[in-house]
């Protein structure tokens, strides 16, 4: 017997966390802009993945418009770091709702480094950040989603396995479960696709 949840039917807080407790795990996007005025922003969205290879084309979406999708329509570009375990306290710290005169980095107490092809500061912890270029933001409902191109990937050299790719281990990326849960990293098993 299955109890059927009707978003028609619910207050939408509560539908919210139906959706984010059931669409699990979900790798988080760590991302970082600019304003305007040069304050830096640093937040976690954990609604991240990719769009498309050909062109490269990451997507992120901010549920309401917050200081990071303000920043990116002002500015056209931004990064996403990768959100690592050993990272936890300062990726959650991040969330809170900051105004945006206030700058997540040092509220956080990380450090920033200059990114290869944007303005937006990398976070120097985070093994892997994707460089973006704003491609269009969507409207959705309450949500807005961001498409950006990919024009660099900057990767730790320590990240990287033997092959030239960036390696799971040595990632330890975080995921967003739901509630207040947080997914760490945990068995990986390896497995050819089948072919026809």
């Amino acid at each position: 017997m299955r109890t059927v949840l009707l978003p028609d039917q619910s207050n939408p807080a509560f539908f919210y966390n139906v959706l984010t407790a059931s669409v699990v795990p979900r790798p988080i996007a760590w991302v970082s802009s600019l304003g305007a005025d040069g304050t830096a922003n640093l937040a976690p969205y954990s609604f991240f993945t990719v769009a498309s290879t050909v062109p490269p084309v990451v997507q992120f979406t901010s549920v309401t418009e917050k200081d990071s999708v303000r920043n990116i329509r002002e500015t056209g570009e931004f990064v996403i770091n990768i959100a690592t375990a050993a990272l936890f306290e300062q990726i959650n710290a991040t969330s809170a709702a900051y105004g945006p005169e206030i700058d997540e980095f040092e509220a956080a107490g990380l450090a920033g480094e200059p990114s290869e092809k944007v303005s937006a500061p990398r976070v120097a912890r985070s093994p892997l950040a994707i460089e973006c270029a704003l491609r269009e933001i969507i409207p959705v409902g309450n949500g807005f989603l961001v498409l950006g191109d990919v024009l660099c990937v900057a990767v730790d050299q320590t990240a990287l396995e033997a092959d030239g790719l960036p390696g799971f281990a040595e990632l330890a990326p975080l995921a967003r479960l739901g509630r207040l849960e947080w997914g760490f990293p945990g068995d990986v098993r390896a497995l050819d696709r089948p072919t026809v």
